[in-house]
């Protein structure tokens, strides 16, 4: 950046500029997708299940004064 005289923003700028405007071709990319079913649990309250769960975690970690 020094050598060419110009600031972190400016040399990022470019960098980004010059990325997407590239004529490059992408190579093919294919994912492998697979039917996991119907989930076993309720996922609705995924949210909170995991909040309870962090809340247990903590309460546990502090009773052991961890």
């Amino acid at each position: 950046m020094r050598e060419r005289g110009l600031t972190f923003k400016q040399a990022l700028n470019a960098a980004v500029r010059a990325g997407a405007t590239s004529t490059a071709p992408q190579p093919e990319t294919s994912l492998f997708t697979a039917d996991m079913g119907e989930p076993l649990v309720d996922v609705t309250k995924a949210l909170r299940l995991a909040g309870e769960l962090e809340d247990h975690e903590r309460a546990a970690r502090l009773a052991r004064g961890v």
